[in-house]
């Protein structure tokens, strides 16, 4: 996307922006110069990013399969949602169960431009997008009220994105008001960077930070999986995303990652 003409409506293009890295970092082709030039100064600090970036979507592909086959969730409310790749969230719970229901939450006008892409789903099942930000939980849990219904356990992901929030604090409140309002047996999927206090993932981050549109924070361990606070954690609990329930071809084979996961139940 190199041409103007190619440019939505309400997009920035002079700086970079964190769905079209990820993007550039996924091997996708919704991203601009601005973005491939600030994703590839990260990855000569950082090679291991690109990792983070397919350990994160590969584990959301096995969660939420897990939920649709051994927990029995059709309902599915995917925040942060970024821009559309291969298997999205209703692609990979519709393979299993097409009478899937997914509500999409972003607010970026990038994957905005391209939401048409996750609203072509089963004819058994239903696909929305609603436009706003992850910190609007209000109106968010009123359009999922009324798109997916508060009488059946629903399955919330959110890939990458809460390390955008300020401060962990603020996140945490944010994830716990979503899951206070969601009815029991309702289960949170969260991968996120765990990053170490120094070296090449620190010094990419402060790189990402200077240049970027959008900050980012990296967590603890601890930070992250106060998270799942009052939930019951599924096994393995925390752990990086490849170890997190991986397929039976890929045991022995994980890679380095700083991309950690977990899957949690509301009692």
């Amino acid at each position: 996307m190199d041409h103007t003409s190619t440019v939505p409506e309400g997009v920035d293009v002079t700086a970079p922006h964190s769905a079209r890295v990820w993007n550039h970092w996924l091997g996708g082709k919704d991203n601009y110069p601005v973005d491939r030039t600030l994703g590839d100064q990260i990855l000569a600090i950082h090679p291991k990013i690109a990792v983070d970036a397919r350990a994160g979507r590969a584990f959301l592909g096995r969660a939420v399969t897990h939920l649709v086959r051994e927990e029995g969730v059709r309902r599915f409310l995917d925040i942060g949602t970024g821009l559309p790749t291969q298997q999205n969230t209703h692609e990979i719970a519709q393979a299993s169960a097409p009478d899937s229901r997914v509500v999409y939450v972003d607010n970026d006008p990038m994957v905005l431009a391209h939401a048409r892409a996750l609203l072509d789903g089963t004819p058994e099942g239903a696909t929305e997008f609603v436009d706003a930000d992850l910190r609007d939980t209000g109106r968010i849990l009123a359009e999922v009220e009324a798109l997916l219904g508060l009488d059946r356990p629903i399955g919330v992901s959110i890939i990458g994105t809460l390390g955008h929030v300020p401060t962990l604090e603020e996140a945490r409140e944010i994830v716990h008001a979503y899951m206070d309002a969601l009815p029991s047996g309702s289960l949170l999927m969260v991968a996120d960077a765990v990053l170490p206090e120094r070296g090449s993932a620190m010094e990419a981050l402060d790189e990402w930070n200077k240049e970027a549109a959008l900050a980012y924070r990296g967590h603890t361990r601890e930070g992250f999986a106060s998270y799942f606070a009052g939930l019951d954690l599924l096994d393995p609990g925390v752990v990086p995303c490849p170890s997190w329930r991986p397929d039976p071809l890929d045991l022995g084979t994980a890679p380095d990652t700083d991309m950690y996961a977990a899957v949690a139940r509301k009692p």
